[in-house]
């Protein structure tokens, strides 16, 4: 149903006509000192025609005299408040973010990540016994900016984290490939790469390439391990246009 049509509902449902909407939307904009909160009939008619759309004020307006939450009535106009950190990484994919995960119905969950300016959705099915350590993984994802482990992980990867290896391994690896990648959060921002601890400082160590450089933070009070990178799915090629 269309919103309008939905808005006249809830209308007709408080059996009060548009004329008795516009004289409480006055005595709100009236109380609020700002004449935006007021709805007159003519343009309530025009909105549940579908030839208008609400502003926020008058929409609030509305949630008040129809008795209506007002998050529902902005979902009516494709404005839903949840989706915020889904379209933070649409808005920046370059930069390297945790993707928040949904819970369907048959117990999976869905997750989002910008990859090449675009939208990408995965499907993840955790283990039947549920103790295996599924619940401890969590996804992030590569900005399109960070070459902190190029060419071996590429930007834009999925990267999946187990959150119950938050604590820096310090024996030794045969190979690179052994050597432990963790997440890191970096009070408001997040990387990804080789870690060392020096003292007071953490190491946030890159892999063998011109294109990024060690970085170091006072630890733990400028970075935080997130966990371990325990798998990742990387691009064959670059999705950046230029490195």
């Amino acid at each position: 149903m269309p919103a309008g049509q939905i808005l006249k509902s809830l209308r007709k449902r408080r059996n009060i006509t548009v004329r008795e909407v516009e004289q409480a939307s006055r005595r709100i904009a009236d109380a609020k000192g700002d004449k935006r909160f007021c709805v007159s009939n003519g343009w309530l008619a025009q909105l549940e025609n579908g030839d208008s759309e609400p502003s926020i004020w008058k929409l609030f307006s509305l949630s008040v005299i129809y008795h209506a939450d007002l998050l529902d009535l902005l979902r009516l106009y494709n404005f839903d408040v949840d989706e915020k950190e889904k379209y933070e990484r649409v808005a920046d994919p370059y930069l390297t973010q945790l993707i928040p995960h949904h819970v369907n119905g048959n117990g999976s969950s869905s997750i989002s990540f910008a990859q090449d300016q675009s939208s990408t959705s995965l499907n993840v099915t955790p283990s039947p016994n549920g103790d295996d350590g599924a619940r401890h993984i969590i996804h992030g994802h590569l900005g399109l900016a960070d070459f902190t482990m190029y060419p071996m992980i590429r930007p834009g990867a999925l990267l999946k984290i187990d959150t119950s290896q938050s604590k820096l391994v310090t024996s030794t690896w045969r190979n690179e490939y052994e050597r432990p990648i963790y997440f890191i959060e970096l009070r408001g921002a997040y990387a990804c790469g080789w870690c060392e601890l020096q003292g007071s400082q953490l190491l946030i160590v890159p892999y063998h390439s011109p294109f990024a450089s060690v970085r170091r933070f006072h630890y733990p009070r400028e970075a935080e391990i997130v966990g371990r990178v325990v798998g990742y799915d990387t691009n064959c090629v670059d999705v950046c246009a230029t490195i």
